[in-house]
């Protein structure tokens, strides 16, 4: 992985966890390399941060070139959101999500996250705890999401733009 934001500095480690402790992680959210970022429909990707196959959630990066309806869902555990470009909004909620807004989503919220057509770009940090459940209109479940389906997703594409499945293995912890 290229880092642009990161810099090592020379001299010793120090020992700053437990042993047992599982890595950090320090890395480029927006990269460079578009190959990073996973597609999920025409106009939609994500981009891994972080995978938490312990506590089963995961920190990415959302990102839109479309405008429209991008998914409704319902999160059974709480999501925080931070817009790092352009905007979006929920039909359910009179609120317009901007650069600099921060989001929280308590559990049981369901939405339908919309990019308008003055949008041409949109990226959104969401930390996700537990699953995502796709819902249509009747509040019907038709799909979901979990820490394990997206790591599925990553390693496909991962292996098919040529970094390796394994590749996914960065964001694990």
């Amino acid at each position: 992985m290229t880092n642009r934001v990161a810099k090592i500095r020379p001299g010793t480690r120090v020992p700053t966890t437990h042993p047992y402790a599982v890595g950090e992680l320090v890395l480029d959210a927006v990269p460079e390399d578009e190959r990073l970022w996973v597609p999920m429909v025409e106009g939609v990707w994500f981009r891994p941060l972080m995978f938490n196959t312990t506590q089963g959630g995961w920190c990415h990066l959302i990102r839109v070139r479309k405008a429209g309806v991008v998914s409704r869902h319902r999160h059974p555990d709480p999501v925080h959101g931070l817009v790092l470009k352009g905007a979006w909004r929920y039909l359910e909620h009179d609120w317009v999500a901007t650069e600099g807004t921060y989001i929280f989503e308590p559990p049981s919220e369901t939405h339908t996250l919309v990019v308008d057509e003055d949008v041409p770009e949109m990226i959104t940090f969401f930390q996700v705890t537990g699953s995502l459940h796709y819902v249509d209109e009747a509040d019907k479940a038709v799909g979901f999401d979990d820490v394990f389906t997206r790591i599925d997703l990553a390693r496909a594409h991962y292996e098919e733009v040529g970094l390796g499945a394994d590749y996914v293995r960065n964001f694990v912890r």
